[in-house]
């Protein structure tokens, strides 16, 4: 199984709004820091706005901030909010055309593991992740 790059730059740029939770973001600052996209972060950042994972201030001083605390912010709900699917084979997909689908067991395996992925990551907070800002590269203002 693999998570796409949609996934981990959005769990990165909650990682960097929580760690500089005393100012907004932008979406420049964040690429520059992860060598990323600027243009792949912006659809990443509007996702998680729009999955209420993240506020927009528009505007000259504008910028990216938490739109709830760390605590509330949940790894799976991320996941489930940024993962296309979990399709891991073909069986688990609407347009399955596997001949053997009815009576193979692996699907029903597949089904248990994938429960046991998200499972564990429903057990996981934002707040499990926070880094200091200096973990970032930035110095702390004098």
């Amino acid at each position: 199984m693999r998570l796409t790059d949609f996934s981990d730059y959005s769990l990165r740029l909650l990682m960097y709004a929580a760690a500089r939770a005393d100012q907004l973001i932008t979406i420049e600052e964040t690429a520059q820091v992860y060598g990323i996209s600027r243009a792949h972060l912006m659809k990443v950042a509007n996702q998680l706005t729009r999955a209420g994972f993240l506020k927009a201030v528009r505007g000259r001083s504008g910028g990216l901030a938490l739109a709830m605390r760390p605590e509330r912010i949940g790894l799976g709900d991320v996941l489930r909010a940024t993962e296309p699917d979990f399709a891991l084979v073909e069986c688990f997909r609407s347009d399955n055309r596997c001949l053997i689908t009815p009576r193979c067991r692996l699907r029903g395996m597949l089904k248990e593991a994938l429960a046991a992925f998200s499972g564990t990551l429903d057990r996981y907070t934002l707040a499990d992740l926070l880094l200091n800002p200096e973990d970032f590269g930035i110095q702390p203002a004098a």
